[in-house]
């Protein structure tokens, strides 16, 4: 059931956005079989000149290179990095940046296959090894200090009796199992621009100090409690869905609210586009973690339930995106 809301510029400018990628899907695929690899290279210059359009101006945006970490270690070839303010532009057109200076880093596809999903989630693993693990709060402990995602104009699954958003989801689901070994390994962001985006979610812990009778949890969390992780899906199909819902709608707001954790200076605007709810609601699975993927300091804490519940940009919240 979709929900009509008030209207507000925003909606009408994702909706444009939609409109524009939907476009050039159909301009792009008349000349895909003769030329596949421009098909490709069309399909990031429009993602990249979206997230120009959207990120703040102080983001440089560029397209095809490699992320090179402290150690010398490479990643694979990335189509779409977002690079801090901080970059160093004498080094912009290198094809191989610093890992301490990006911000973000994408894969795009113009239509999406299942096997992507897979090679997405293990360059992200590869992309955010290369970042040392961070410690102090739950936050950093839960968090790589770099976005990563997987951008679609279209996806495969067109047949009468195909179900996409299923498709999607639990190769998600198998491919995060099979591969990430811990919260901060998470692919943050899935958008396929026709059809819904998946964006991944943290719960610190929950667990018997945070509710005086545990016997009803410890079935779900288990006796001694979990953090928990969730691809969230964003569809117009789900009960209750907005009115002005767009899957890029989700990327932009999402990606600000990500980047802002680590740049404190976008939160205002990352918070304005939260409360006009460009992103719509969602749902997903929960993915159980025991207590031990936190350092033996903030592990006791956040056992003892020594969270925050509500309060905005705190590394000790119960709940990240």
């Amino acid at each position: 059931m979709i929900v009509e809301e008030k209207s507000h510029d925003l909606y009408d400018f994702m909706s444009q956005i939609s409109n524009d990628m939907a476009s050039e899907y159909e301009r792009i695929q008349k000349r895909a079989t003769e030329d596949p690899g421009t098909a490709g290279d069309q399909g990031e210059e429009n993602w990249a000149t979206l997230l120009r359009d959207w990120l703040p101006a102080t983001y440089e945006v560029v397209t095809k290179g490699r992320i090179i970490s402290h150690e010398g270690k490479m990643s694979p070839q990335i189509d779409i990095l977002v690079l801090k303010d901080s970059y160093p532009r004498k080094l912009l057109d290198k094809k191989v940046y610093l890992a301490a200076g990006v911000a973000a880093a994408f894969e795009c596809k113009v239509t999406l296959i299942a096997s992507h999903i897979q090679e997405a989630i293990e360059n992200c693993v590869k992309v955010k090894s290369l970042f040392p693990a961070r410690s102090g709060t739950p936050y950093k402990e839960l968090h790589s200090p770099i976005v990563y995602g997987l951008l679609a104009h279209s996806h495969s699954w067109k047949g009468e009796k195909s179900t996409p958003l299923e498709n999607i989801e639990n190769k998600l689901i198998t491919e995060d199992k099979a591969h990430v070994n811990h919260p901060r390994n998470l692919l943050d962001l899935l958008c396929v621009a026709d059809l819904a985006a998946w964006t991944s979610s943290i719960m610190t812990f929950f667990g018997p100090n945070q509710i005086p009778d545990w016997s009803q949890m410890a079935p779900i969390y288990g006796p001694k409690g979990s953090a928990t992780t969730a691809y969230i899906g964003h569809s117009t199909s789900y009960e209750n869905q907005v009115g002005h819902f767009t899957p890029v709608g989700v990327l932009i707001s999402y990606l600000s609210q990500k980047l802002a954790w680590e740049h404190p200076e976008y939160r205002s605007l990352a918070d304005y586009y939260r409360v006009t709810n460009i992103s719509g609601s969602g749902k997903g699975t929960m993915r159980m973690w025991d207590a031990d993927i936190y350092t033996n300091e903030i592990r006791p804490k956040v056992e003892r339930g020594q969270l925050s519940n509500g309060a905005s940009w705190d590394e000790w919240s119960v709940h990240f995106p």
